[in-house]
């Protein structure tokens, strides 16, 4: 299994996301878009998971009691290194406490948390070649999005293929708790 933790998005910012891309896409570009399905704030990537991990995953997640976080879209951006094209989302407070907790949690099954630092996403489309720097061209403004709150995160297992990646929802862990535990 390959797996990673993350923010679903609401059907409004769907809704927003899917307008915008609607509107960028065009058939010369060397891009390979995203599926609106798919659309979603990693919190942390896992990768190959073997059941024991996957049990004891799904455990440790179960026991953080979060609040919901508030989510706030800030505009498009692009990892030039990468090729990603993406939403931009706010790092709050409260956003980076549920990475922090979610990477601790999933320590103790052996995941390694990543050094970099925390820099919060949707992957709208991935480049190939310089389909990128002309996507850059296109982009005219920074849309508003509208702001919503995270009730729950999920675990994600991906599947490659060769039109990109398919996500299924593994787990679903609410965020409920009138107030922070440690």
């Amino acid at each position: 299994m390959r797996l990673f933790v993350g923010v679903p998005l609401p059907a409004a910012v769907i809704a927003e996301l899917s307008a915008i891309t609607l509107d960028l896409r065009s058939s010369g570009q060397q891009l390979r878009w995203s599926a609106h399905d798919s659309w979603h704030i990693t919190l942390q990537f896992l990768g190959n998971t073997v059941q024991e991990q996957y049990e004891c995953t799904v455990a440790q997640l179960r026991r953080l009691r979060l609040p919901p976080i508030p989510i706030r879209l800030e505009g498009l951006g692009f990892f030039d290194r990468s090729g990603v094209f993406s939403a931009c989302v706010r790092v709050t407070p409260e956003l980076l406490l549920l990475q922090e907790r979610v990477t601790a949690a999933t320590q103790l099954c052996g995941y390694v948390p990543e050094t970099r630092s925390f820099q919060p996403h949707i992957t709208l489309a991935r480049s190939k070649g310089k389909g990128l720097r002309e996507l850059k061209a296109k982009v005219p403004h920074q849309p508003k999005f509208t702001r919503f709150v995270a009730k729950e995160f999920l675990l994600y297992e991906s599947f490659l293929g060769s039109e990109g990646s398919r996500y299924e929802v593994r787990e679903r862990f609410p965020l409920d708790s009138p107030q922070v535990h440690e």
